[in-house]
């Protein structure tokens, strides 16, 4: 097998991003010219490839890509998938990947393997490198959570990126036989598919607004002049809820952006109340109590109900 026959090879192989397996090397060698033990050492020699895993080489001398490295993950234990973070992250580290629960098969350095039934159902063989699916590995991420807040986050983020929706997730988790957290998955399922879209929102729906009988607001309503999204409305608009978290309300620009904002649907007439992470989490009740105030002032003839013994929501 000559120099030309390995670029052949590669070309052939352009997916892979320049990451080729010795097996690859042997298929794609001419029947005149067989891949010999000596042609590899030559290449590596004069640097047309460095091995990166026993078997698995790189057609340069530097330093490898998110993605080169992942596809050298997978094919130096293939046929395998990425998998958990690296299904998502190609940047994560050590490498995930999985195989088919009857294999075994011991992982490179930098690699970390799973072994997951059923693994081909799983897949996306088409994916650059192949990969789980995106529901299979955030429940895979679930599965490894300790903490309720968590699997609302990972569930919350896979919707709110587009990377994934609640229909499928749901499918996906109820085609699972095991499950860890799975009734807590459904829950947070239904209330991201009602536009409880962030860890925030969701303990506002549960620890504010249903705890204490508000009323069910509209979620994700377009704001006046259809710019963005309101994360809660009552009253067809006249009270909207801005549930400011950390997370796109940091800084002196998105600081602006929100004051404008209020300034904007405050002309329209809208009554906007801006709620952090201590309200919500923290004094859920106290926060019931005046909201329903504001709720009452505008309308509502509803009544604030104590979640428990000694709330306040009442006398708020």
């Amino acid at each position: 097998m000559d120099d030309e026959d390995l670029r052949t090879c590669l070309r052939a192989l352009q997916r892979q991003c320049g990451v080729v397996t010795l097996q690859q090397l042997r298929d794609h060698a001419p029947a005149q010219r067989p891949l010999a033990r000596a042609d590899v050492a030559r290449w590596e020699r004069r640097r047309l490839l460095r091995r990166v895993h026993r078997a698995v080489w790189v057609d340069h001398t530097g330093p490898l890509t998110d993605e080169q490295t992942c596809w050298a993950a997978v094919l130096a234990v293939g046929p395998a998938a990425l998998h958990l973070e690296s299904a998502t992250d190609l940047s994560h580290r050590p490498v995930e990947v999985a195989v088919d629960e009857s294999r075994r098969v011991r992982p490179p350095v930098g690699v970390r393997l799973h072994r997951v039934r059923g693994l081909g159902q799983r897949v996306r063989a088409a994916a650059s490198p192949p990969r789980v699916r995106v529901e299979e590995a955030v429940l895979g991420l679930v599965e490894h959570a300790d903490a309720a807040t968590a699997v609302v986050r990972l569930l919350s983020d896979a919707v709110g990126d587009r990377s994934s929706t609640p229909a499928r997730l749901r499918h996906a988790a109820r085609r699972r036989r095991r499950l860890r957290h799975r009734r807590l998955v459904l829950a947070v399922l239904d209330d991201v598919e009602a536009g409880a879209c962030s860890v925030l929102e969701r303990a506002y729906l549960h620890r504010v607004e249903r705890a204490h009988g508000l009323p069910a607001g509209s979620r994700q309503a377009p704001r006046p002049g259809g710019r963005g999204l309101q994360d809660v409305t009552y009253g067809g608009g006249i009270v909207s809820v801005e549930l400011d978290g950390r997370l796109g309300h940091a800084g002196w620009v998105a600081g602006v952006r929100d004051a404008r904002r209020d300034l904007e649907d405050a002309a329209t007439g809208q009554h906007r109340l801006r709620l952090r992470y201590a309200q919500v989490l923290d004094d859920p009740c106290r926060t019931a109590g005046l909201l329903g105030r504001v709720l009452t002032h505008h309308g509502w003839r509803g009544a604030v109900r104590a979640c428990g013994p000694g709330c306040p929501a009442a006398c708020a």
